[in-house]
């Protein structure tokens, strides 16, 4: 899986891109699968920027040095955005104003809140001292939270008729306190939308009427038709606050794309890790998509390698993110917390930490003790040594005045870094106030750094009762490879890899997907032990008309985006549990649609082989009956995607071209001649002794002494230590 670092655009049939808090990813695919990968800072205030100054980069020499001529890209097939705009916009309450209507009794539901909301997110010492706990701020205010008569009950008949004046004042009410968006969520509208239909229908004509700049509308029931009315209505109003100012940078980035002769939408990664127009109406699901293409990239090399367990571990400016592939999936969560609250969002699994190389490095004055974070240099101002006015030393910083980086190589030698700077802010700051030499106390920062990630690593498998025993680490991020010899150490991982395109691998991931959307139903369907044949094909046609209602608005955003629904793979899903548990699992239905009672009877077997399969056939309970409180669907259309090849093995003895030189690095508390490499001149078979550093243009793998790192048919690192060879 190697670059090619002059890749001609007219090849390029592939775009991926994933943005994060500092740096903008772009990798190009072309039509035999090679790739190049280009950096940029990440331009929040116009992402387009970022994007296409990454884009150009990926294209190296090929691409024009007149900022008037664009790159054609009109032979490519796919563009695939990720990023963390949307989170970014949740974490700081920075998108739109937003006013909510629920039912009258409920207008406190964003101060009472759902009890297990008053919990999420707080970790061990927390939940022990609860006398100390503090709610997190409303997401929207008592003011802008209004009340209207109205319902529909749990089985989705009206029980009070919608007051229709009510609605009215209501809207007008939050129009007279400036809202942008409105966002509704009435009880039960999952399986009855006719009062929320009504109340849009009402809202729209005072709005019209208002003459003011037009205000936007959003149902629950269209954008989260799911039980549990807290994660709703936060989805909603996430999706009100955060995701149309998003589609708006997502179309600039098409207009700049068009630019450039492409000829598609530009696409999104979801959360769940499917591919969506960015037009799609649920764009709310691609808010967590930032961190999840490295996922879906080692779901892409547990296909092509056989490698099905992987912990991935992606370190970049201003996070450590860990998630994990068993069986070569990746694990999903129905309901996330962000921010201490809940959201109904189908999400793949990641554990995030504050632990990116941007990270403050300060001294307690209390404690006299070294300090990491909670602060960020992110892209701007960036650590002291981009000389951008930050003068608060971070962990680059200490990397780079201990040798580790080449401030003459840092983004292929885009970027100067200023090495003198790192060393006086690491020195006035931090070193001088403990009296101790500033490389010392740069080594013992990264020591720290690496620490933390090694537990944050051992806590995510052992909460989860795994052993790193039965996984191999891969280390990705433009910082990952750095610093993984580090937190691997101690950890009995079967391997340690990395990849010359670690610091785009979650672009690699976003374009290496197929475009699947995801669509999900609470539902009410019971089969109790020992149900005749006729009660299983009653239930079984409710299931049918949940089926049938996923696929018919899958089937209108299909052809709303120009896609061909002939060539739509469909997969039924259904959400089954025992009868008294409180959590269900989600099971890929056998047979289409439930059509007898032989067909149900195949469903609950299904469930019953995936619940053994994850906890023991002793665990399982058929004499509770079976529930069936959820259904879903994915609908999956193929996509061009990147190729990896097994390239034949050469001599373990590196060529002359891969050799670059010579650096003195400080590690073990003295300076020490480390050999320097290029990464993208090592071939398969090569092997590199530590101590050494091998450098790429986006990312640098350290090798302490005593191991060894080994280059794959794949074009994969393996870094073992001398415990590991005997």
């Amino acid at each position: 899986m190697g670059k090619d670092a002059s890749l001609d655009p007219q090849g390029a049939q592939i775009v991926a891109c994933d943005a994060g808090g500092t740096m903008t990813d772009v990798i190009v695919v072309d039509r035999a699968g090679s790739f190049a990968i280009g950096k940029a800072a990440t331009t929040p205030d116009s992402q387009a920027t970022g994007f296409c100054a990454a884009l150009d980069d990926a294209f190296g020499p090929r691409a024009s040095t007149d900022p008037a001529t664009n790159v054609s890209i009109a032979g490519v097939e796919a563009c695939v955005y990720s990023g963390t705009s949307m989170l970014n916009a949740l974490l700081t309450g920075t998108g739109r104003r937003v006013g909510v209507i629920t039912h009258r009794g409920e207008e406190d539901i964003f101060l009472h809140q759902r009890s297990r909301q008053t919990w999420a997110g707080y970790g061990v010492a927390d939940l022990l001292h609860h006398v100390a706990h503090h709610r997190p701020r409303p997401l929207v205010s008592r003011r802008l939270t209004k009340g209207v008569t109205g319902r529909i009950d749990m089985f989705g008949v009206e029980a009070i008729p919608l007051y229709e004046d009510e609605v009215r004042n209501a809207v007008a009410e939050l129009l007279a306190e400036d809202v942008e968006a409105i966002a509704v969520c009435l009880m039960f509208s999952y399986l009855n939308p006719a009062h929320e239909e009504r109340l849009a229908e009402l809202a729209r004509e005072v709005i019209a009427g208002a003459g003011d700049p037009p205000v936007t509308l959003h149902l629950s029931h269209e954008l989260a038709p799911i039980i549990r009315e807290q994660g709703r209505l936060n989805t909603v109003v996430l999706h009100a606050a955060a995701a149309e100012p998003c589609r708006r940078q997502l179309l600039g980035i098409e207009g700049a794309l068009r630019n450039r002769d492409y000829r598609h939408p530009l696409q999104v990664l979801l959360s769940h890790g499917g591919v969506a127009d960015i037009r799609y109406q649920r764009l709310h699901e691609s808010t967590f998509s930032g961190p999840i293409g490295g996922l879906l990239g080692a779901r892409y090399l547990s296909s092509v390698t056989g490698i099905d367990n992987w912990v991935c571990a992606d370190m970049g400016g201003t996070s450590f993110d860990v998630g994990l592939i068993m069986g070569g999936e990746p694990m999903l969560d129905r309901e996330v917390t962000v921010t201490r609250r809940l959201f109904n969002l189908p999400t793949l699994v990641m554990d995030t930490v504050g632990a990116g190389m941007g990270m403050y490095v300060s001294i307690d004055p209390l404690t006299q003790r070294i300090t990491l974070g909670p602060g960020s240099a992110g892209a701007e101002p960036g650590p002291v040594c981009y000389d951008l006015g930050n003068e608060t030393p971070t962990v680059m910083d200490c990397a780079l005045v201990t040798g580790l980086l080449n401030p003459h190589n840092y983004l292929g030698g885009k970027v100067e870094l200023n090495t003198s700077m790192a060393l006086k802010a690491l020195r006035e700051k931090c070193a001088d106030p403990l009296g101790v030499d500033v490389h010392y106390l740069a080594e013992g920062v990264l020591d720290l750094v690496t620490s933390s990630l090694r537990e944050h690593i051992r806590t995510v498998l052992g909460t989860r009762g795994f052993s790193a025993a039965d996984y191999s680490l891969l280390a990705y991020g433009g910082a990952g490879p750095l610093l993984m010899a580090g937190y691997s150490s101690g950890l009995p991982f079967r391997g340690v890899a990395t990849l010359p395109s670690a610091a785009g691998f979650s672009a690699f991931g976003a374009a290496a997907v197929d475009l699947t959307h995801r669509y999900q139903k609470s539902s009410g369907i019971i089969v109790p032990d020992g149900a005749d044949d006729d009660w299983k094909v009653g239930m079984g046609e409710l299931v049918n008309l949940g089926w049938d209602e996923l696929e018919e608005r899958a089937r209108a955003d299909l052809s709303s985006e120009g896609l061909d629904w002939a060539a739509a793979s469909v997969q039924p899903l259904a959400y089954v549990r025992y009868g008294g548990q409180m959590e269900d699992l989600e099971v890929p239905s056998p047979v289409p649609r439930i059509g007898s009672a032989a067909d149900m009877d195949a469903l609950i077997a299904a469930f019953e082989a995936l619940y053994e399969r994850i906890y023991a056939e002793v665990a399982k309970h058929p004499q509770a009956g079976y529930h069936i409180l959820e259904l879903g669907l994915t609908v999956t259309i193929p996509k061009v995607k990147p190729r990896l090849t097994c390239h034949p093995l050469q001599d373990p003895t590196p060529t002359i071209r891969a050799v670059k030189g010579q650096r003195d690095v400080y590690h073990g508390r003295r300076w020490r001649p480390a050999p320097l490499y290029d990464m993208d001149a090592l071939q398969p078979g090569n092997e590199v002794e530590g101590m050494a550093v091998i450098e790429a243009p986006a990312t640098t793998l350290f090798v302490p002494p005593g191991h060894r790192v080994r280059m794959d048919e794949w074009s994969m690192l393996w870094l073992t230590s001398g415990d590991d060879q005997q």
